[in-house]
């Protein structure tokens, strides 16, 4: 069976790794307990954060078995990496419905029962420890010298970093030390930006207990030009379907850019390398065929095979002319809002579309909103009863979102 290193390598996954030679004889010669960390930080991972979810899925397919650490606790201090600003501080009720929010998400597409994989909130640590203490065990391992450098600070140093902040290498360090002590974890994987606090958690096991430990950070999602991926103009694509629509998501796949295809076949499909690096050659109008490849296999593993097929034929049947819509966006408005004729921009920002009515005035008046395929350019242009087919009225923003209101 081939090494779950070279599988994860080949698809371009692995960025940083600790000890490669050694973490490769390991992942070869027995089943491996690994964490990855979330943080609570919203009710549902975006499409970025699902590259940790693939990992886990490809290593458990390998036999190996995954912790997903759910860090009710981190959350609560807050993560400084590539942050420019601290983060807005959470209360403790959300962070605990996130939490619950992301473990069960993340249950979907990882085996967590105990046996073949572990869900874990180190909020049931964390939580509890005794300040004195934890300084005397862990922080004294830690030279403040050596965390200054960290990337992770980086960012931050003009600004200024908190003490609250800086407390959180030493915070994810002791959660690999508890995994390590609790179950054998050997191994931490996370995005490359966490790079720092990973070397810290390896580093603390080996001073704590004289053991051996490893890190492996994997790329994050980005285009060809080095930007991150996963978000729009309206924000985040997530995996939560009341959030972002199965249907945008497949649109979102569908429209990468051409450079951008070949890489997330590889990072976010289990098509066999052979026909990504296929799909990924093609050229021209071609290159759409992959990309809907792309669209459709992603949406499958996240929302399903069915949910997959109808996002399709909703693409398909919308952009050849045809009507089924399906599983486009849309929102049931009641007939009497309409009574009185509603302008435009207010049902703009009531659907979502847009954040605010100035900017569906400014997106009418530029010519990027239509009502049924006809460009409305008056920025005043108001909404009646009348102007419903059968109950439905399509909106459009710019080539490719659509939104359609039905009216009971």
């Amino acid at each position: 069976m081939e090494n779950i290193y070279d599988i994860l390598k080949e698809r371009g996954f692995i960025e940083q790794a600790t000890h490669e030679d050694e973490i490769r004889e390991l992942l070869g010669k027995e089943s491996v307990t690994f964490y990855i960390g979330f943080d609570p930080t919203a009710d549902s991972l975006h499409v970025g954060h699902f590259i940790q979810v693939m990992v886990m899925m490809h290593m458990q397919r390998a036999g190996h078995k995954p912790i997903a650490l759910i860090g009710g606790g981190t959350a609560m201090v807050g993560d400084p990496t590539g942050k420019t600003e601290m983060r807005k501080m959470l209360t403790e009720d959300d962070i605990n419905k996130n939490a619950e929010a992301m473990g069960n998400q993340i249950g979907k597409y990882v085996t967590l029962d105990g046996e073949k994989g572990i869900a874990v909130n180190n909020a049931d640590w964390l939580k509890g420890l005794n300040y004195i203490p934890f300084l005397r065990d862990v922080g004294r391992h830690f030279s403040v010298n050596r965390m200054l450098t960290a990337e992770c600070f980086k960012s931050r140093m003009e600004k200024g970093l908190s003490f609250l902040e800086f407390n959180y290498m030493l915070m994810q360090s002791y959660d690999f030390l508890e995994l390590n002590n609790r179950y054998n974890c050997k191994l931490e994987l996370g995005g490359n930006d966490q790079w720092s606090n990973i070397l810290g958690g390896v580093d603390l096991i080996r001073r704590v207990k004289s053991e051996s430990a490893y890190g492996l950070t994997f790329k994050l999602l980005t285009t060809s030009e080095g930007k991150k991926m996963g978000k729009t103009e309206d924000g985040a694509v997530w995996i939560d379907e009341n959030k972002t629509s199965p249907y945008d998501m497949y649109q979102y796949l569908r429209n990468v850019n051409d450079a951008d295809v070949e890489n997330c076949l590889a990072l976010l499909t289990f098509l066999p390398m052979d026909e990504v690096r296929r799909l990924g050659s093609l050229e021209g109008a071609e290159i759409n065929k992959a990309k809907e490849i792309l669209a459709y296999e992603f949406t499958k593993i996240v929302h399903g095979e069915e949910e997959a097929k109808k996002a399709e034929k909703a693409a398909k049947s919308l952009f050849g002319g045809g009507m089924d819509q399906g599983s486009i966006p849309s929102t049931e408005m009641e007939r009497e809002t309409f009574d009185e004729p509603m302008p435009l921009f207010v049902i703009l920002k009531e659907i979502g579309i847009t954040s605010s009515n100035g900017e569906g005035r400014r997106l009418i008046k530029q010519g990027g909103i239509y009502i049924d395929d006809n460009r409305i350019t008056d920025n005043n242009h108001k909404v009646a009863l009348d102007d419903f087919n059968d109950g439905k009225l399509m909106i459009r923003k710019g080539k490719k979102v659509y939104h359609q209101i039905t009216v009971k």
